[in-house]
């Protein structure tokens, strides 16, 4: 394999490499993620929660997809310690063996009508280890992309990790969908949900081979040649880029927020308070999905040409604006109107999502980068994005309104516009200029 210096480009051959395995390994992990957050919504509550109304059922089924987040804080810490002593690539084969073996056994599990309550506690338990191992996941696939191109498209290239994000959640939609469209109700709740599940071992297989043919980050070799590493990675984030954290927190909370919304409450939200199918639900998420993962490399792209700060700020300012119509729109059943709404909300999340890989690895320093963008990427997920449905669902089950919702999309929102202004502009900055500031 072709070597490369640290901030110049790898060759052409190379670097498509690293993006194809970054975002099939992305897709694959976050297929698994997304599938629990689908079936959540349309299943759990039935299967694992039977003897609760729709609603509060649902609510149980949310809590514990909600607990996947709150284990990616501990998984960014782990991983990114390790990532940031022993390298990147070890890292990303980890994570994605554990994300597809809990997947794989979430298909198998017993329901509450077969065990009881050991059906929900393993429910748990497996969800635990999906956030552990996404926890991981996304440092190590956006360093690999970030850390094998250069300055100047820095932003394009860590944008293709960013967009199988959507693509994972496209996946899962997808599968679900077919599996809803050509089976009964009874079917579909008896086994037909557990197929999504139990087809991720062929997924990772073939995430494992991809993924296991890549060298290791030269940005990152480079640093430990010249300076060793850290004892620990992720104490020297937060005591020598505290400010970096805060600006990486605050530009998450209102892309991680509204897009859990959108993504996950909207489907409890379009079928049952709306009335509308699960069909209709499914295919609105399918068509948002397959734009914005169209999108993100156009942002991403942007972002190299104008900067990080004006597309995310535009992203994060019209995603605070656009909560209110976004109910609006659902609320009049229309099916249209519904794939709009959902369509718009997910373009808008793309203008935060593209550049946000770049713009958060370009905080850190190499020998804590891994640390640093995996605490302030995953430490967000304990308070906004596991429990943005939760709060969504409680704050309609409380007021029989979207209004409160939409203003808590309002607040997230304006919290990431706010960061995305006060973040200094990071775009054409090299490794070894972001390296110098802490040398």
């Amino acid at each position: 394999m072709t070597a490369t210096t640290a901030d110049a480009p790898a060759a052409p051959s190379i670097l498509r490499k690293v993006v194809l395995a970054s975002m099939i390994g992305t897709t694959i992990e976050w297929y698994d993620f997304f599938l629990y957050g689908t079936a959540a919504a349309l299943v759990f509550n039935k299967l694992f929660f039977p003897k609760a109304d729709p609603l509060t059922g649902t609510m149980l089924a949310f809590t514990t997809y909600a607990l996947g987040f709150v284990a990616r804080p501990l998984g960014g810490l782990v991983f990114g310690h390790l990532g940031d002593r022993i390298g990147r690539k070890q890292l990303l084969m980890m994570s994605l063996m554990l994300m597809g073996g809990s997947t794989f056994l979430i298909g198998l599990l017993p329901t509450f009508g077969q065990i009881g309550l050991f059906a929900p506690l393993l429910l748990v338990l497996l969800r635990l280890v999906q956030g552990f191992a996404v926890g991981g996941e996304w440092g190590g696939a956006v360093l690999m992309v970030c850390e094998y191109g250069d300055a100047k498209r820095r932003g394009f290239w860590a944008g293709w990790p960013q967009a199988g994000v959507p693509a994972g959640n496209l996946l899962a939609a997808g599968v679900l969908a077919i599996m809803s469209a050509v089976q009964t109700d009874a079917d579909f709740l008896a086994w037909g949900w557990r197929v999504p599940f139990l087809l991720s071992a062929v997924l990772i297989l073939i995430g494992y081979w991809v993924r296991s043919t890549l060298a290791e980050s030269p940005v990152f070799a480079k640093a430990v040649a010249e300076r060793g590493v850290e004892a620990a990675p992720v104490l020297e984030a937060i005591r020598r880029r505290p400010g970096g954290l805060g600006i990486g927190i605050g530009l998450r909370v209102g892309e991680n927020i509204t897009y859990y919304v959108i993504t996950a409450f909207s489907i409890t939200y379009i079928t049952e308070v709306v009335g509308l199918s699960r069909g209709v639900a499914l295919n609105a998420l399918l068509a948002g999905a397959a734009v914005e993962v169209l999108l993100i490399p156009v942002f991403a792209w942007l972002s190299d040409k104008i900067g990080r700060r004006p597309v995310y700020f535009a992203g994060a300012a019209g995603m605070a604006i656009f909560g209110s119509a976004f109910f609006r729109m659902l609320d009049t059943g229309a099916t249209p109107m519904v794939l709009a709404a959902v369509i718009i909300g997910l373009v808008l999340h793309g203008a935060m999502y593209a550049p946000q890989a770049a713009f958060i690895a370009e905080l850190f320093p190499t020998r804590f980068r891994y640390s640093g963008a995996s605490l302030a990427y995953q430490a967000t997920s304990i308070f906004a994005g596991s429990l943005a449905p939760i709060i969504a669902l409680a704050l309609f089950k409380a007021t029989k309104s979207a209004t409160p919702i939409a203003i808590y999309m309002l607040i997230a929102g304006g919290i990431s516009a706010f960061a995305a202004l006060k973040a200094r502009e990071t775009k054409g900055m090299t490794f070894a200029q972001i390296d110098a500031e802490t040398a």
